[in-house]
């Protein structure tokens, strides 16, 4: 796709810089010398994107948001309300968008892929009315977020979200659940629900290992209640995206998910409390057009 790219509006979190700062200097200057005219800003709320966004909204091409899988989420109803095409800065801990999309992680070669300016459609979830990219969780995935605090990201670094596994573990609860799928009824029993949109999440799971961010469909998979050997078993199968190996996990697809549960639980997605039970998980399909690598420069 060849889309003119002028002007673009660059939304940095300086919270979750992860890149050095002669990184995106040097980033800087390479979208400035291909003719990209930038409005260089900063945020550190959901609510100062949004009006960052809005403000800026009828002048330009694009929105290059930096930082994590949870600044760039909450950018998700301000661009689809305004169509806004946008790039992404991988300069979170986990970046698990960056990787749905194909890319590597670094930084200089996502002003690189700026500047190629290819572009595609990709999948926006929602649960109750509110967006996502990457996952949504019910269960044990609500209580890793709440376990993984800034003081445990910067001490175990991308080992962060092991480390907060184990600890959720420790507390986490089991709960009954009915799920419909595409009006399809199943009853489970589990310690955790995840909805996927896009393919990673959680610092680099697999929702499912046929998922993508562009298949106009929700994965989901159900753990259920097991002993800490049998789970550890299974980790490898978890971390994968391959739960369809083993008849011990509940999964499903399809573009409408809905899920009751015994009791009231909380949703997080991509990281971020967002609603409680009961959800009703749905796809937009090529909701938004965003820059990624072409198919031949997909990072595995």
């Amino acid at each position: 796709m060849t889309n003119t790219l002028r002007t673009a509006l660059l939304i940095v979190n300086p919270n979750s810089r992860s890149g050095s700062d002669a990184d995106i200097q040097e980033g800087i200057a390479l979208l400035e010398a291909a003719g990209i005219q930038l409005i260089n800003t900063t945020s550190n709320s959901a609510e100062q994107t949004r009006r960052l966004i809005v403000e800026h909204c009828r002048t330009i091409d694009l929105v290059i948001l930096g930082g994590g899988d949870g600044t760039i989420s909450s950018a998700a109803p301000t661009l689809y309300q305004h169509q806004l095409p946008f790039a992404i800065l991988p300069l979170g801990t986990a970046n698990d968008l960056a990787r749905s999309l194909g890319m590597s992680g670094d930084l200089l070669e996502a002003f690189q892929l700026i500047v190629k300016n290819h572009r595609s459609r990709m999948n926006l979830g929602v649960v109750n009315g509110h967006y996502f990219f990457n996952a949504a969780n019910i269960g044990l995935g609500v209580r890793v977020t709440h376990e993984l605090t800034p003081e445990i990201k910067k001490q175990w670094g991308v080992f962060s979200y092991l480390a907060a596994v184990f600890a959720a573990l420790k507390k986490n609860r089991k709960f009954r659940a009915t799920i419909r799928v595409d009006g399809k009824p199943y009853k489970v029993s589990s310690i955790q629900l995840a909805v996927g949109n896009g393919r990673y999440y959680g610092g680099g799971n697999v929702i499912d290992e046929y998922s993508t961010i562009d298949d106009g469909k929700l994965c989901l998979y159900s753990v259920p209640p097991l002993t800490l050997w049998e789970l550890l078993t299974l980790a490898p199968l978890l971390r994968n995206g391959k739960q369809r190996l083993t008849d011990k996990i509940f999964t499903a697809s399809g573009q409408h998910i809905e899920i009751n549960t015994s009791r009231l639980r909380e949703i997080h997605a991509d990281g971020e409390p967002v609603s409680i039970t009961p959800a009703l998980f749905e796809v937009i399909p090529e909701a938004l057009e965003v820059i990624r690598p072409q198919p031949d420069e997909v990072i595995p």
